[in-house]
């Protein structure tokens, strides 16, 4: 329960701001505005059950580099239990920022520098062969990362597993 509590925190105090920004409607009440009418206003997820995400991800991975489950969505935020069982290809989001919680396990996050064999994946990321010139730091279980868009990131090494929460910020 410790695990997921900051980061539902972190969470909240992103993305209650925007909302509260959000132009009133006469279907909906001010805060919610924008969310879709039959999204619950309220959504929770136990530690318990980001560990069953992870252990289910762990059980079907075969070999990919991470299983990517969703977690929380509000538009156009989202966040997701990430199992990661090897490194895998480096990215950059042109558009979020993205803040990492290590629920479990730990790895080598690299920032910044170069991305080497750059390519396009959609119309805001970016992914390569790795990173030239970046930050490598250990990256723990309770550890807190936050990466702006645009910079590159990697987990270049894993210690057996990590699984991560990560949240998706867009920014203007």
């Amino acid at each position: 329960m410790r695990i997921i509590i900051p980061a539902l925190v972190a969470s909240a105090i992103l993305v209650m701001p925007a909302l509260a920004q959000a132009p009133a409607t006469s279907a909906a009440p001010p805060l919610f505005a924008s969310v879709p009418p039959d999204t619950p206003p309220v959504t929770f997820v136990t530690a318990a059950e980001v560990m069953a995400m992870a252990a289910k991800s762990k059980a079907v991975r075969k070999d990919e580099p991470q299983l990517n489950t969703p977690l929380l969505v509000l538009p156009p935020y989202r966040s997701q239990v990430e199992y990661r069982g090897s490194a895998g290809p480096p990215a950059v989001h042109e558009t979020e920022a993205e803040m990492m919680f290590v629920a479990d396990g730990g790895a080598t996050l690299v920032t910044g520098g170069k991305m080497i064999g750059e390519k396009r994946t959609n119309a805001t990321n970016l992914t390569g062969t790795g990173i030239e010139g970046g930050q490598s730091r250990h990256f723990a279980k309770g550890d807190w990362a936050i990466i702006p868009q645009g910079v590159p990131h990697q987990i270049a090494a894993v210690d057996g597993s990590v699984t991560l929460v990560t949240l998706h910020v867009p920014r203007t």
